[in-house]
């Protein structure tokens, strides 16, 4: 009887041990027991087990208790006592598609079909897991499938945070956060880790043996670096021993003893290694070596250095500043020191260059109504032919100009006065000539009404249609050269001045359709300076005398326009024309102007003035000149006129039916603008007609327009007493010829690619193809209007972001068979300037000088020859010089992590940059291969 009571004592005691782990809810109906242990089998299981919880929610109770307060039992035997371990420290969630299995004997639990484990932040999947639930040990496992890839299905996969583990088996303590895993598969970075053995720390460190990192995202990775053993800091970065390189799972000899890849994903401070190579003229070079420094979150600096064997240097800052909705911009000084030749040789030469870039840009939302930008690109003469990398960057390397400019402007809304204040800088950089502009500082006032009252009432009058406005203007601006810029004297070398500008006006109607508009204008310039010229007759030679003092010039002038605009509509005859035009309207504008000024070359202004000149033979000369016409605004140099100005404007438009406009109906263009202005001085002694100015603007397409002006001289060509050919005060109009014509200039571009030809080949052979294949074609063009975005293969300017090309399915015809296809563009752009030649002879019998030529021509394009690879290319010719103009090419290749690129410079100088690198940025500079041509070798090697 005693050993019975023992058996039962001891049953009961097993069954709550068993109750307390899988904390059964009271509504849910027992699982029986089969063999000592507990299987369910359903579609989707979820249990929570954890400490110190019971079933029914209720606090724990410890088993001896429990046995000592159970009513059911009389037996006076002391029961013993069970010790229970430390729970863990929140409930532990559980779950599997197929089944889960409890063994009472083992204390173990089964999760069978996608199983899946969640404790606090991590996440444990797998095909199977057994859980151990007395000392919080989980298993995982990979179940064998000979159909999916790998032979593997259920692969385990530990996810905590942003961390994430692929294997094919692990092994975890919830409690501790360690454990074991095999064939570990992660990514970190932009890289991926794998290893045949690892262990995790409870810090979430991985110790790896036999392990591989890659920056290649396929599933057999092109090459990695086979690792001996590794400690990974996720997040951080990658400690590794000893290491070699495996490309297409063949060991190279490229090994390392020891390295390391931070993933530091925050924003910090660190070091930035070195570049090296070799160059001819310099030798062996460390480029781009340095630091980088966070400063804060809004402002960093990166300073780089370079040295070269051959004693030349260079050291460079950059910072970058960015505040939110207030302001961004970009700070880069680089400074050269390049030694070239051999000491106590003639070719020997030390060179000091430089080089400033800013660029700041304000928010707009940040005071509306002031405003700050800068953009300055500032950079010595001899810096683009010294810096390693626009030696090899032609657009760089044949740069002739460079302009900078920092402008600040605020508004007073309530008044309407705007002030702004600029710096403006220009560069020529083949003879160092500067053209600077500080400080360039203008006020004005926008328009108002002085005769308008606050509070009208009835009409209005016609004194309140006057309006006036204000504009003024202070500059002091310099000329000079580059290395005189800072030796030059402010008052002697410098231009300065101000200028002021009062124009009141107002409009009329007449007889309602006609428009008069009376205008005055006043303009005032003041002056620190003036030179007086004379003639030496000893030295036979001009002087100047410069004075400085206030100086105060002015001119004016009245006048008033007449215009008015007139339609007029025709319908074309159905017969000739169809039913298809609908109307052709055609707008007329016309203008009359007449104005006044007075005669600002008079002596009594002394804006002009006279000095005699005398020869060493005695013959006396007057020349005439201006004290002010080394004024930065000039001088009133106007002689009395009593101008009249025509000019007409038409515009014609189709008006045609379309069955692809909603409306039914689709206006055309015919002539979008042609336009003539002519002019009569009446106060003029002679040649009182203007020359005939034309223009004509056409529309060829939505995004494309042709326009061309020419202008056509009055008055015809004569000989002079001398045998010169010189301008008659005789019209080209009496001799029954139209206006000489004076020459005109003009740049075409097109752009033809796959879809522009196909579309020119359906306009060709009267197809029409779908309205989709029609938007991509208008897509298409609008791209290529964009002459840079256009000649560049839109794949590789992905593969240059480090961005991924899209994967689309290929793409067959009718018969199943791939269709053919070879992306390509080409870019054609011609311009021509066409003048009278006035060096040469002049043609006795129509009295007109043959016209010279000047034309530019210039392709450039790319072609696809298959997928992954790109030929680029640009070339012009020179029609004066009959060659070639710069003409470079480059090839690229895309090797999915690696590109390769070959890049050739072929006229007027040869050169060649070749560079095979990793993608990735964390190899890019450790993987790689480049050769480089000397810039300074000029050999026809091709």
């Amino acid at each position: 009887m005693r050993k019975l009571s023992l058996f039962i004592l001891s049953l009961l005691t097993t069954l709550c041990v068993v109750a307390s782990h899988l904390r059964l809810q009271p509504q849910q109906p027992a699982v029986p027991a089969v063999h000592d242990s507990v299987t369910t089998d359903t579609t989707t299981t979820k249990q929570t087990a954890a400490t110190p919880r019971t079933a029914d929610a209720k606090p724990r109770v410890p088993k001896d208790e429990a046995a000592a307060t159970d009513t059911t039992h009389s037996d006076s035997v002391k029961v013993d006592t069970v010790k229970t371990k430390p729970g863990i420290d929140s409930p532990v969630e559980y779950q599997a598609a197929d089944s889960m299995v409890y063994d009472a004997a083992s204390g173990l639990a089964y999760l069978y079909g996608k199983a899946q484990v969640n404790y606090q932040n991590m996440q444990l999947t797998a095909a199977k897991i057994s859980m151990n639930m007395d000392s919080s040990m989980v298993h995982a496992e990979a179940r064998a499938d000979s159909t999916v890839e790998g032979g593997l299905d259920g692969r385990p996969q530990y996810t905590q945070g942003t961390d994430q583990y692929d294997s094919e088996r692990m092994s975890f303590n919830f409690k501790t956060k360690k454990g074991y895993i095999l064939n570990v598969n992660t990514k970190q970075g932009d890289g991926f880790m794998t290893s045949e053995r690892s262990k995790r720390a409870a810090d979430g460190t991985l110790y790896l043996e036999k392990g591989r990192y890659t920056t290649c995202d396929a599933k057999h990775p092109h090459f990695y670096l086979a690792l001996s053993r590794a400690k990974v800091r996720p997040g951080k970065d990658v400690v590794f021993g000893p290491a070699h390189l495996v490309v297409e799972d063949v060991p190279l000899p490229l090994a390392i003893p020891y390295g390391f890849f931070p993933f530091n994903k925050k924003y910090s401070s660190g070091f930035v290694m070195p570049s090296y190579g070799d160059e001819t003229s310099r030798g062996f070079y460390l480029r781009d070596g340095g630091y980088y420094w966070a400063i804060n979150d809004y402002m960093d600096l990166k300073a780089l250095g370079e040295i070269y064997t051959k004693g030349s240097w260079g050291l460079s800052a950059e910072t970058n500043y960015n505040k939110r909705y207030r302001f961004r911009g970009n700070f880069y000084f680089s400074y050269l020191r390049t030694v070239e030749g051999e000491k106590n040789m003639p070719d020997y030469a030390v060179t000091k260059s430089l080089k400033l870039q800013w660029t700041h840009t304000k928010d707009s939302k940040a005071m509306p109504n002031t405003t700050f930008s800068a953009r300055v690109n500032f950079a010595s003469e001899n810096y683009e032919r010294k810096n390693l990398e626009s030696m090899y960057n032609p657009l760089s390397y044949t740069q002739s100009t460079r302009a900078s400019s920092v402008s600040f402007g605020h508004t007073f809304t309530n008044i309407g006065l705007s002030i702004s204040a600029s710096a403006n800088l220009t560069q020529n950089m083949r003879d160092s000539t500067i053209a600077l502009t500080l400080p360039d500082v203008s006020i004005s006032l926008a328009r108002f009404y002085p005769f308008r009252r606050k509070h009208q009432a009835g009409k209005e009058r016609w004194y309140e249609k006057i309006s006036m406005s204000y504009t003024g203007q202070m500059s002091n601006s310099i000329t000079t050269k580059e290395n005189l810029l800072f030796k030059s004297n402010l008052i002697k070398d410098w231009r300065n001045g101000m200028q002021h500008r009062v124009p009141i006006d107002a409009t009329f109607q007449l007889f309602k359709y006609i428009n008069i508009s009376p205008s005055f204008s006043f303009r005032d310039i003041m002056y620190a300076s003036r030179i007086n010229r004379s003639w030496n007759t000893l030295l036979q030679q001009e002087v100047c005398d410069t004075t400085y003092g206030f100086y105060n010039l002015y001119d004016w002038n009245v006048g008033v326009t007449a215009n008015t605009t007139l339609y007029g509509f025709y319908k074309p005859w159905k017969k000739l024309f169809g039913g298809k035009i609908v109307a052709i309207r055609h707008v007329f504008k016309p203008a009359v102007t007449f104005s006044y000024a007075p005669d600002f070359t008079a002596s009594r202004y002394g804006y002009r003035k006279e000095y005699e000149r005398i020869d060493a033979s005695g013959n006396s000369t007057m020349v005439a000149y201006s004290p002010y016409s080394n004024g930065i605004y000039g001088y009133p140099s106007g002689s009395k006129q009593g101008l009249i100005s025509m000019s007409v404007s038409n515009n014609l438009e189709m008006k045609v039916r379309s069955d692809r406009d909603s409306t039914g109906y689709r206006k055309i263009s015919l002539i979008d603008e042609l336009s003539a202005s002519l002019s009569y001085n009446m106060a003029a002694s002679r040649q009182p007609w203007s020359n005939l100015s034309t223009r004509l603007r056409l529309k060829l397409g939505k995004n494309k327009t042709f326009s061309m002006a020419a202008v056509f001289a009055t008055y015809a060509y004569k000989f002079n007493e001398n045998g010169q050919v010189v301008t008659s005060d005789r019209t080209e109009w009496s001799y029954g010829r139209f206006g000489r014509f004076q020459g005109m200039s003009q740049n075409l571009s097109y752009t033809l690619n796959n879809q522009t030809w196909n579309k020119l080949m359906d306009f060709l052979h009267g197809r029409r193809k779908a309205d989709s294949s029609a938007k991509d074609n208008n897509t298409a063009d609008a791209d290529a209007d964009d002459v840079e975005d256009a000649n560049v293969d839109p794949d590789l300017k992905t593969a240059r972001k480090g961005g991924r090309k899209p994967k689309n399915k290929a793409k067959v015809d009718a018969d199943g068979y791939l269709t053919f296809s070879m992306p390509w563009s080409l870019t054609l752009s011609y311009g021509i300037t066409m003048a009278e030649d006035r060096s040469r002879q002049i043609n006795v019998r129509r009295m007109r000088y043959p016209f010279s030529f000047t034309q530019t021509l210039n392709a450039s394009g790319y072609l696809r020859i298959a997928e992954g690879w790109n030929i680029s290319f640009s070339s012009g010719y020179d029609f004066e010089m009959h060659k070639l103009s710069m003409t470079t090419m480059s090839l690229s290749r895309d090797l999915h992590c690696f590109e390769m690129s070959a890049n050739v410079v072929l006229k007027p100088y040869s050169s060649f940059n070749f560079t095979f690198r990793a993608r990735a940025s964390e190899l890019a500079d450790a993987l790689k291969w480049e050769k480089r041509s000397s810039y300074s070798t000029n050999v026809e090697w091709y």
